[in-house]
């Protein structure tokens, strides 16, 4: 009976998350043109076809897709048996998307904490709204995500988080403005769709003068003292003020913790296990 190379299985996994042959040889040092081979070689061994091979990428075939499962099992155990044999500390790379105000808020104290227990794990981190990281994970373009949800009472959610409003002042002279300036984020967002809802349901007139998809935008238009901006409560920094009179109160949202792959690598669960501990408590 042949035996399954683990290196074959490990570049298998990574073609198959990034779904392109030239952005996993990039991850795993190798030419596009080995990798391939490599993937070629490991059909041959099987007997079947893996990939479809497209102008765009790759995706799996059935049997890459049954393949990928065992092979993200087979890979976990394989480096927990290493690590409790050697005695090693955890390897790997991790990719972990989150929002801005997450990460301004939770990231030092979560990453710093975990890096320095696990300092040979590589991290990567990409900032983006919740809609906008969910497709990623989908992807597998990132392996975890923390993201946020319309309901701090909904399923799966680790920590609360109150949205407020925020200006420059205690008392801004805007407030006393017959259509009130907003700056939200895009549309799409739980910020954007909060804010409108409960301005609505008072027959508050409102306009979103200023939109930004960025924290450091929101942030600079709300410090001018043109508009008022909503952010989540742990995100407001200490030159601004969080308005409670003359507005009406914003809900509270949920943070989850959404990873793409239900067999994760013993680092990506690692530090999903770090964050489920740890966020709850900032």
């Amino acid at each position: 009976m042949q035996s399954l190379d683990i290196a074959l299985l490990k570049n298998f996994v990574i073609v198959a998350q990034t779904g392109s042959i030239s952005l996993a040889a990039q991850q795993v040092g190798r030419t596009q043109s080995a990798l391939s081979m490599q993937m070629h070689r490991l059909e041959a061994q099987l007997g079947k076809p893996l990939l479809h091979r497209t102008g765009a990428g790759v995706r799996l075939t059935a049997a890459g897709e049954k393949l990928l499962v065992h092979a993200e099992a087979l890979l976990t155990q394989h480096d927990e048996i290493l690590m409790d044999m050697t005695g090693t500390t955890l390897r790997g790379s991790i990719s972990l998307g989150c929002t801005e105000d997450y990460a301004s808020a939770f990231l030092p104290q979560l990453l710093g904490s975990f890096c320095a227990r696990y300092p040979d794990i590589d991290l990567r981190l990409a900032c983006a709204p919740s809609t906008d990281l969910r497709p990623q994970l989908q992807q597998r373009l990132l392996d975890m995500a923390l993201v946020s949800l319309p309901s701090a009472k909904a399923d799966g959610v680790i920590r609360k988080e109150q949205l407020v409003w925020v200006a420059n002042e205690a008392a801004p002279a805007i407030l006393s403005a017959p259509i009130l300036p907003l700056a939200l984020p895009t549309p799409s967002t739980i910020d954007y769709r909060a804010a409108c809802t409960v301005m609505e349901a008072i027959n508050r007139r409102y306009r979103v003068a200023y939109a930004s998809n960025s924290l450091a935008g929101l942030l600079a238009i709300a410090r001018s003292g043109h508009a008022i901006s909503v952010l989540t409560r742990s995100a407001v920094p200490q030159d601004l003020h969080i308005i409670s009179d003359d507005l009406p109160p914003l809900p509270a949202i949920g943070i989850t913790l959404e990873l793409a792959d239900q067999r994760p690598s013993a680092a990506v669960s690692a530090l999903a296990d770090h964050i489920r501990t740890t966020l709850p408590h900032l």
